[in-house]
């Protein structure tokens, strides 16, 4: 009995939350060790690219997208989407262990109500048509209603990076992150094209003659650099167990709405499956509050306007090094690590 194209996407899927959570962590520790020796990616360094711990995390999610790739040929996104949780999971243990990252009570019950509250969307989401063509594609793609999404969510891209980012990015974890997500959202629309037109060409009838799949792909790889970017920047400055879950819950709720609008499925939905939604969005609001009232600062993420020594070699900073921070003030105060 042959293995259904569903069954095939939700194993990628699951496969690829393994890698991507995994990778969380790699890159973390790499932008600590480039942190304790050069310029913060969070301010704008990039030394990180000499770390090979960095490397490894980045290799580590590249099959880990891959693999969410190809899952999004077999299944629909409102399939590979929830999966995205296994990869909260995932990097929330490896950096209460690897990282040394306090992982509360208070914290556990924000992840759970923001696994929850998503999967609840999901479940109770309209599903998706699937388009025979690259072109039906962008026929759903060039409607109003979804110009008119793409239109607000660039702009709200362009404010956050523009205005925000300056004024809030080291303090406002939704700020990277909302870039991040909102890309996420076109990115999987994007993404989506592209596999039926890898999976249609597998087949047999040829799309990549088509302009509309070479332009598909290149806001796919537009979208997926700038996010690469900074999400650096977001697990470069907070905590990898708050990133991971946060990130999560923004971009499968734009997710879904990217893909109602695009493909018009609220219309068809009955009371009950509209309540249900509205409490998960609900339950994934109040989980992301819990998260901020539980979030801490990391030590390596000293004050704005420090200098900054290490008491020690720099791996330190792995395991919650001291260090000396000198004031405008003239005075000295003692920093220390997690305990």
């Amino acid at each position: 009995m042959g293995v259904s194209d569903n069954t095939r996407g939700l194993l990628l899927a699951m496969v690829s939350s393994l890698f991507i959570g995994t990778s969380f962590i790699f890159k973390k520790k790499g932008l600590l060790r480039a942190a304790a020796g050069g310029t913060r990616a969070g301010v704008g360094g990039y030394t990180y690219l000499l770390e090979p711990l960095w490397w490894a995390g980045m290799i580590s999610m590249i099959f880990g997208e891959i693999a969410n790739f190809v899952a999004y040929i077999y299944a629909p996104a409102v399939l590979v989407t929830p999966l995205g949780a296994l990869s909260i999971i995932v990097s929330a243990v490896l950096a209460h262990f690897l990282l040394k990252e306090p992982l509360r009570q208070m914290g556990i019950l924000g992840i759970i109500s923001c696994i929850v509250g998503s999967v609840v969307i999901v479940v109770h989401a309209p599903q998706e048509p699937t388009p025979s063509s690259v072109q039906e594609v962008w026929d759903l793609a060039s409607q109003p209603a979804f110009l008119i999404y793409v239109a607000a969510s660039v702009s709200l891209v362009l404010l956050l990076i523009v205005y925000l980012e300056p004024l809030y990015g080291q303090t406002n974890i939704l700020v990277y992150l909302g870039i991040c997500s909102i890309l996420g959202a076109i990115t999987v629309m994007s993404v989506k094209a592209v596999g039926i037109a890898i999976k249609l060409t597998l087949e047999g009838i040829n799309q990549f003659g088509s302009t509309e799949t070479w332009f598909f792909l290149s806001v796919a790889v537009f979208c997926l650099i700038t996010q690469l970017n900074y999400l650096n920047k977001a697990l470069d400055t907070f905590n990898a167990a708050i990133v991971s879950p946060i990130h999560y819950v923004m971009f499968t709720t734009l997710t879904i709405i990217a893909s109602s609008i695009m493909f018009k499925d609220w219309s068809g939905q009955n009371a009950s499956s509209i309540t249900s939604e509205v409490c998960g969005f609900i339950t994934v609001l109040s989980g992301t509050i819990i998260l901020h009232m539980t979030r801490e600062e990391e030590a390596s993420s000293p004050p704005t306007g420090t200098i900054v020594w290490y008491d020690g070699d720099s791996s330190k900073a792995l395991e919650g090094a001291h260090f000396i921070s000198l004031h405008s003030s003239d005075y000295f105060e003692l920093v220390s690590g997690d305990k």
